[in-house]
């Protein structure tokens, strides 16, 4: 069967995806809540821009969402049933809870179509280059038959399980990301108040036991000082807030979980919102400046 796919949130990580669908042969169509952005694209990829969700899902028997919140993926799914055949599959690579996940699966099921969570990891570099990591809750056969569009956006894909699962995993990943990001975030703001050559470091420490994709890929914005938008605080303080609804429901608060938050909140309020997670340096570096003598102080702004 020819999968004829669409796909709705051309933000910062969609646009990679849904162009790596065109390169496959598998994009029929685009929506976005902002029509520019889908109009746009889609004239340059020579595919057409629906006015609706539900038109969209007329076309397609795959859709594929990457949207920002919980609410959003309700909405639009809402929005699709109309427009959606008995068969088609929903892939919804947006990071929202598992009992989100299930709602969703849940009304597509009153019409016979199929929802797989699959939220994604490697950020917009592994959206532009198809080497995400997607990790996948939903039925098997679903599963199976949407192969060719998950190849198409990743490099390693896995099926952990029903619905749900796909998130739960994925929330599994951002608590590993808080960890990582605050940890890079110290030992970069040591070394600098150390006065060690930090580029020189970054390629050697790269090479060593206590590398990660982020020390690699984002520990030369806090040498930059310069943080654009890969993986934004206020998004990866709302997966958070996830991961702490989830972990409260076993009767668990998560230490690296609230210490995030907390200086997600401090950098939301002083304007980093929109920034990279890696402008937690901000705050790191700062605490080296406190003890620093005023000349030193002065030179570090």
């Amino acid at each position: 069967m020819t999968l004829a796919t669409g796909f709705i949130g051309l933000g910062a990580m969609g646009r990679g995806m849904a162009r790596n669908l065109h390169e496959a042969g598998l994009l029929r169509g685009l929506w976005n809540r902002t029509a520019s952005v889908a109009q746009e694209l889609a004239a340059e990829l020579g595919v057409s821009a629906a006015d609706s969700p539900s038109a969209l899902a007329a076309g397609c028997n795959i859709v594929v969402l990457c949207v920002s919140a919980d609410s959003d993926v309700l909405e639009i799914v809402g929005a699709m049933l109309p427009g959606l055949r008995r068969g088609a599959i929903v892939i919804d690579c947006s990071t929202v809870s598992a009992d989100t996940a299930r709602t969703a699966a849940e009304r597509l099921a009153t019409i016979g179509a199929e929802f797989l969570d699959a939220p994604v990891s490697g950020g917009v570099e592994g959206a532009r280059d198809g080497t995400l990591a997607i990790m996948v809750g939903g039925a098997t056969e679903a599963f199976e038959r949407a192969q060719p569009v998950f190849a198409a956006m990743g490099r390693t894909v896995t099926h952990m399980g029903p619905t749900g699962a796909g998130q739960a995993a994925k929330a599994t990943n951002q608590i590993m990301c808080a960890g990582i990001i605050q940890a890079v975030g110290e030992a970069m703001a040591f070394a600098k108040a150390e006065g060690l050559p930090l580029e020189k470091l970054i390629d050697t420490l790269g090479k060593g036991a206590g590398s990660s994709w982020y020390f690699v890929n984002r520990a030369p914005n806090m040498v930059r000082g310069s943080y654009p938008a890969g993986f934004r605080v206020h998004l990866h303080q709302k997966d958070l807030r996830i991961c702490r609804d989830m972990a409260a429901r076993h009767g668990v608060e998560l230490s690296v979980v609230e210490a995030t938050l907390e200086h997600y909140r401090q950098l939301v309020e002083r304007g980093h919102g929109d920034e990279d997670i890696s402008t937690i340096f901000r705050l790191k570096d700062a605490l080296f400046a406190q003890d620093a003598p005023a000349d030193e102080v002065s030179r570090r702004r």
